[in-house]
């Protein structure tokens, strides 16, 4: 059974929610994010476990919710899936969540042998650990979570003090009352100190719920059924990732609900040059067709590999023969792309050409969740004197504004009938991703046995040094003793010679 929460009382959650909303009320309207504003309102259990991490005291609860809830508006928490993530390293398996623990709280499985340090951007491995982490909340729908630590086979380059000290943090400050315990297997001696340090990272209650096992004792925390073999178990479960079970349709809907602005004063990110804008919603009249604005390609945007990046290109024609058209481009994902030009103004017939570059270090979304907007509006000719493009569409109140929407694929994936197909096992796409996961998950291993050789060749070449040196210091004590005896031995020969003349 799962483990269960202690009681909050219904006065306390109320309390907690009335004095954020006050403190809200004189903040800027963006200053978190709709999703988690909406939790506030309307999750009683979110705020219980608020309340529980700091044992009941309402005015922490109040001040830890802002911490959280300022840091996942700062870092776009809300917003990181499979699509904006590293996921070359997401399958590798460094971290995957498997099983549970004896209290049946899911397991958060951190390989640290397979872990280098320094080998991966730390803001790019920040947001793979939230992204799994988000996975877990949604999986675990907010019960407790247990951190396994596998450290069999670690060594000393293993040990990333930096990634640990992340991982309690989002214990400690971003999401309340998550942890049940922090297991920690098969540790190797030579990290002992290490950890000495981290438990001073730690509360005091919370150093209680540090474990350390190993394959005698892991029964004691986890049960028979979820010991994996590498583990000393019988469980033959691999890692292979699997997609997140958000589906396709319900991914489709928030990132309706990001591209378009349904409410009034709804911010909606784009992407204009290298800077990322927001734009409130205005009422304007809405039209889903593209208006005068011709798109080519109508309704996919192909990327395809120039050099080290992905890049697309657009069309944007003025089909009207009498009227001026301004038009702006909107992203779901305004982190991973560049836009030249997002906004433009064309005569009559004219064209623009729009580049959209994917940044690096990034990819394309499964499932083409990737998506722009080409908005559009007729322009009158007395605009045109002092036109100002940001003004004009930070205020389109009563303008007929059309829309046009893209989706992103990669040049090589398979479409039908204007969408791509991922969804089916049998497809080409499919099948090379499983590929390039699979491949990407065989060049990591090789890289991490790389490294291991690495160390293990300079560790042999230390010995070798330090065995030769006592080699040829052995043999210069035994020939100055062999040199002593020699001496010796013809003295007492001298000697002899004198006694018997």
């Amino acid at each position: 059974m799962t483990k269960a929460r202690p009681e909050v009382s219904q006065s306390d959650i109320e309390e907690l929610r009335k004095a954020f909303l006050a403190d809200l009320a004189s903040k800027p309207n963006d200053c978190i994010h709709p999703k988690d504003f909406e939790k506030v309102k309307n999750n009683d259990d979110w705020l219980r476990r608020f309340i529980l991490h700091q044992e009941g005291n309402i005015e922490n609860a109040r001040n830890m919710m802002w911490t959280s809830l300022t840091w996942r508006k700062e870092q776009n928490v809300n917003d990181i899936n499979e699509s904006n993530v590293k996921m070359d390293f997401i399958c590798m398996g460094q971290f995957f969540i498997f099983g549970a623990d004896i209290d049946n709280c899911k397991l958060l499985v951190f390989k640290c042998k397979k872990h280098t340090k320094n080998s991966i951007d730390m803001d790019v491995l920040k947001r793979c650990i939230i992204y799994w982490f988000e996975r877990l909340e949604r999986e675990c729908n907010g019960d407790q979570c247990t951190i396994f630590f596998d450290m069999e086979g670690c060594g000393l380059s293993n040990m990333d003090m930096e990634v640990i000290k992340y991982l309690i943090g989002l214990f400690k400050e971003y999401y309340p009352y998550f942890l049940n315990y922090i297991l920690i297997f098969e540790m190797p001696w030579v990290l002992t100190a290490a950890f000495k340090i981290v438990k001073t990272w730690l509360p005091e209650k919370a150093v209680e719920k540090i474990k350390f096992i190993s394959k005698k004792d892991i029964s004691t925390y986890v049960p028979a059924e979820h010991i994996l073999k590498a583990w000393g178990g019988q469980n033959p479960y691999v890692f292979s990732f699997i997609p997140d079970t958000v589906s396709e349709k319900d991914a489709d809907k928030i990132e309706e609900e990001k591209i378009m602005s349904m409410n009034n004063n709804k911010k909606v990110h784009f992407v204009e040059g290298s800077m990322s804008e927001q734009t409130a919603n205005n009422n304007a009249d809405k039209d889903t067709d593209g208006g005068y604005l011709k798109v080519s390609p109508p309704s996919i945007i192909t990327f395809v590999r120039d050099s080290n990046e992905l890049i697309s290109t657009l069309e944007l024609q003025n089909t009207d023969d009498t009227s001026h058209v301004s038009y702006k481009l909107k992203t779901t994902s305004p982190e991973k792309f560049r836009v030249k030009p997002s906004t433009g103004c064309l005569a009559p017939g004219e064209i623009a050409v729009v580049n959209v570059t994917l940044l690096p270090g990034f990819q394309l979304g499964g499932l083409s969740r990737d998506k722009f907007l080409v908005m559009s509006t007729p322009m009158e000719s007395n605009e045109l004197d002092n036109l100002d493009l940001p003004e004009l569409w930070k205020n389109t109140g009563g303008r007929k504004v059309y829309q046009h929407r893209l989706k992103c694929i990669q040049s090589g994936e398979v479409t039908k009938n204007g969408n791509v197909v991922i969804s089916t096992p049998n497809t080409v796409v499919e099948n090379d991703q499983n590929n390039f996961n699979s491949l990407s998950s065989s060049i990591s291993e090789l890289r991490n046995t790389q490294a291991e050789l690495k160390n293990s060749m300079k560790c042999i070449q230390y010995f070798q040094i330090v065995t030769l040196c006592v080699v040829l210091v052995v043999g210069v004590i035994l020939g100055y003793m062999a040199s002593n005896v020699k001496e010796v031995s013809q003295e007492d020969s001298y000697c002899r010679e004198l006694n018997n003349p």
